[in-house]
């Protein structure tokens, strides 16, 4: 019973404090123990590394020391063999190696010179590496300036001296004192390696005595964690509930604000898309309005043209004021007729005559030109590319638009500058550049240094009419008509400016593979009077103005045809029925109810034999170069001049000629 007494609860406290001290102090002594085990292991380490760094050295230097005495022996014998064949090769060959022995006695010197042993053999090495490339060096001259004899003397000199065994001599004293430090270098590596390895088994087997008291601490210890884990647990719950809450309230944040943001995009996009088709309802209006315009205009014109080439061919008395004032005239309905073009252009009412063009010889051809225009303060540069694709497009618009373009250039730089004129071939994607379709173009880049276009300018560039010149220095059609153009040949134009750096302008023309037929102007160069044709035979007029009509009846019977009226397509149809003394064909292309070209269509099967010419001003929906191709177009307002020239080219090209030989289209056309 006394024995029991003696231990109690007092007891039991006692006890397990000495416990606690006496693991502390066993684990502080394990602590302090694996500590400097873990030094002596690190140090000893360190200098394992050490020693295995300069074994490496050793073999490093070895390694040096043999590829510079190679270096040095295939330099000597590439100038030798230089000497003798002179082949420029070789010699790079010496200059090569000798600058690859220079590095290797360089390296050698960063990892040997420290040492007693190399330091002087180095310092000799050197001096003996210098004199070799001097006495090699004039038989290297020599051989250079083709003095191959002379050369081959100085050599065979400078292989009588005694430098090259020198300098092997030393590099085997090199090689052999680097052997003995290399053997040393090994025994003290591998007993570093052995001490290191003893102390990590040392290090090894108290680790385990500590992982297994671990083990013990930690098993008394999990009984302790166990009964905070059961407290603990409900909290986490709780907190687990709250942290859910919390994310789903983020994911929901984030999603919101990622419908924000795709909204925000979706109406800019449609801002956008607005603008753009606001701007191009805009332009399409504008064209329409410019085409119906020009072809009033232009009837009107051809009446003032026609009236004033009669009455300056009928005046009987030819005073140089009459003179004067029918010339001033005809100079002004001749600029409103090009006037009338170029809105025609924009509108892409105007006919085009399409040819194969290679591009880079037009550039090429207006070099001339373009100089003359813009004067020598711009200089112009051309960059071609080699290869360029052929187009199929008007020449004389593709010519207009770059003397325009260039223009353009040259009064953005009124100090001068330099203008450059590039072409290239380009395959674009939907959308690239305008609303050119997908497929494969030339382009044709313009680029100035001049002062650049404001971006709240540059938005009305190709509006017809707009222009940031002065007043009488542009009529604000340039860039329109290139605009028109572009897009009437299936391309498009783009622009880019920056206010102060410049301006490019790029202009897109399909590729076209195969050629299609050209569609003739009627325009003289030298007219040589109206073709003769039989008496009983006429030419039918169908116009449906009566203004021009009865103007160019006028025309036609002053250069002494026959002619016969009509004012519509169908009213055309039944004369031809009715008659067989029609040889021609002179009809408007834009007219109410059956337009020129459909009358064209119909009656060109049925009389081969009469001849067909276009006269027009504006071709509207009536048809586009397909269905004008390999007849003669004579555009509005003429002159009898050019009148006759077009009745002479149509009169020696009938119908007949066009269904048998034109286009494979033309003859699908008539087959039908």
């Amino acid at each position: 019973m006394a024995n029991e007494h003696l231990v109690g609860p007092e007891d039991d406290a006692a006890t397990e404090s000495w416990r606690r001290i006496i693991a502390a102090a066993a684990a502080l002594f394990a602590a302090l123990l694996l500590i400097a085990l873990i030094v002596l292991v690190s140090r000893s380490n360190q200098e394992r590394d050490e020693a295995l760094a300069l074994e490496r050295s050793s073999h490093e230097v070895m390694m040096a020391t043999g590829g510079f005495g190679q270096a040095l022996a295939q330099s000597e014998a590439a100038l030798g063999r230089f000497i003798i064949s002179g082949d420029q090769g070789v010699a790079t060959i010496y200059y090569d190696e000798w600058v690859r022995a220079g590095r290797l006695l360089d390296r050698l010197n960063a990892r040997a010179r420290y040492y007693p042993a190399q330091g002087p053999l180095l310092e000799e090495l050197q001096l003996l590496f210098r004199k070799r490339g001097e006495e090699l060096s004039d038989a290297a001259q020599r051989a250079n300036y083709r003095r191959n004899w002379q050369a081959l003397s100085s050599y065979y000199q400078a292989g009588k001296l005694d430098t090259g065994p020198r300098i092997a001599v030393l590099l085997r004293k090199i090689t052999a004192n680097e052997r003995a430090l290399l053997s040393e270098r090994s025994k003290a590596a591998a007993a570093s390696i052995e001490r290191s390895n003893r102390l990590v088994r040392i290090l090894s087997i108290i680790g385990l005595f500590i992982v297994t008291g671990a083990i013990l601490l930690g098993w008394t210890a999990i009984s302790a964690i166990r009964q905070r884990h059961l407290a603990r647990r409900l909290v986490e719950r709780e907190s687990a509930r709250a942290e859910t809450l919390q994310t789903a309230v983020a994911d929901r944040t984030r999603e919101l604000e990622a419908a924000n943001i795709a909204l925000r995009e979706e109406a800019a996009t449609r801002i956008a898309a607005e603008a753009q088709l606001r701007q191009a309802q805009k332009m399409e209006a504008v064209g329409q309005l410019t085409g119906g315009i020009a072809h009033d205009f232009n009837n009107m014109l051809a009446v003032v043209v026609g009236g004033l080439d009669l009455a300056r061919r009928r005046l009987t008395q030819e005073t140089e004021v009459v003179q004067r004032h029918l010339d001033n005239a005809m100079e002004g309905a001749t600029r409103a007729a090009e006037l009338t073009r170029r809105l025609l252009a924009f509108a892409r009412a105007e006919p085009l005559l399409p040819e194969q063009i290679d591009l880079g010889e037009l550039i090429k051809g207006m070099s001339s030109l373009l100089d003359r225009s813009l004067g020598e303060i711009v200089r112009i540069e051309t960059d071609i590319e080699p290869g360029l694709w052929q187009v199929h497009c008007d020449r004389s618009q593709v010519e207009n638009a770059i003397l325009n373009l260039a223009v353009n250039a040259r009064d953005a730089m009124p100090e001068g500058g330099v203008l450059r004129i590039a072409a290239s071939n380009q395959t674009l994607a939907d959308g690239e550049a305008g609303e050119a379709a997908a497929g494969r173009y030339v382009r044709i880049r313009v680029t100035d240094e001049g002062c650049g276009i404001a971006p709240q300018v540059l938005e009305r560039v190709f509006e017809p009419f707009f222009t940031t010149k002065e007043v009488g220095k542009g009529t604000g059609l340039g860039l329109s008509q290139i605009f028109g153009f572009a897009r009437q040949s299936g391309g498009d134009v783009t622009i880019d400016s920056t206010v102060g750096i410049g301006t490019t302008v790029s202009l897109y023309l399909p590729r076209r593979a195969e050629a299609l037929t050209v569609v003739e102007d009627a325009t003289p160069r030298q007219p040589s009077g109206p073709a003769p044709i039989p008496d009983e035979e006429a030419i039918l007029v169908v116009e449906d103005d009566r203004r021009v009509r009865m103007s160019t009846i006028a025309a036609l019977e002053e250069l002494g045809y026959r002619t016969i009226a009509c004012e519509s397509g169908e009213e055309a149809i039944v004369i031809l029925a009715r008659r067989r003394d029609i040889r021609l064909i002179v009809t408007d292309i834009v007219m109410p109810g059956m337009s020129g070209t459909d009358l064209v269509a119909t009656v060109a099967p049925l009389y081969p034999h009469v001849g067909v010419l276009f006269v027009t001003g504006y071709t509207g929906d009536a048809g586009g170069a397909d269905k004008l191709a390999g007849y003669q177009v004579l555009r509005k307002p003429f002159t009898i001049a050019r009148l006759s020239a077009a009745v002479n080219a149509a009169l020696s090209r009938p119908v007949g000629t066009l269904i048998s030989g034109s286009s494979p289209a033309r003859r699908a056309e008539a087959a039908e």
